[in-house]
């Protein structure tokens, strides 16, 4: 797992290759096994491959969503909040656990944050996509996440790199030594 961790990196461009069936049965079965607060599953989770819906929901956001026009994949994160006071904590686990699955894969993936975001000064990002994909009114979006083929190939951070004074020891005041 830590391999697969050192490796993972945000992909934006993708090759015209569609994800295979099979890795996307081996997506959709990751996204079903993420836990989820007392074994509530709110989260519900919608696959696009339709390009011509992965290019309206390109524009989902003001910045940060227009490469999505350009993957084979979508996988619209939502939940319905009503069954869970931590639905976004529960859907934030399920979209690493199908970014790591992806990667394990071969293919890359990058986050779309919707959740809390504009679509322009109107609508919101999730109101946006709620009409494009005709969801119900009880769910929430918290993201998308792109798979595909990377075109781009982006090497690891390297270790040295890490923000370790981020990591404290017993408190504040001390910083974890390695």
């Amino acid at each position: 797992m830590i391999e697969l961790l050192r490796k993972r990196r945000s992909i934006r461009s993708y090759t015209d290759e569609p994800v295979a069936q099979e890795a996307l049965n081996t997506l959709v079965e990751a996204l079903l096994r993420a836990p989820t607060s007392r074994n509530n599953t709110p989260w519900e989770f919608v696959v696009v491959d339709d390009r011509e819906l992965l290019q309206k929901l390109s524009s989902a956001k003001e910045h940060g969503s227009s490469f999505l026009k350009g993957s084979p994949l979508g996988i619209v994160i939502c939940a319905d909040g009503g069954k869970s006071d931590v639905w976004v904590e529960d859907c934030s686990i399920a979209a690493i656990l199908v970014q790591m699955t992806a990667e394990s894969l071969g293919l890359g993936s990058c986050w779309i944050q919707i959740r809390l975001r504009s679509h322009d000064a109107d609508t919101t990002s999730e109101s946006y996509i709620k009409g494009v994909l005709g969801l119900p009114e009880q769910l929430h979006v918290l993201a998308i996440v792109s798979i595909g083929h990377p075109r781009e190939l982006r090497p690891p951070l390297p270790a040295d790199q890490l923000q370790y004074a981020k990591v404290k020891h017993n408190g504040y005041a001390q910083t974890l030594t390695r």
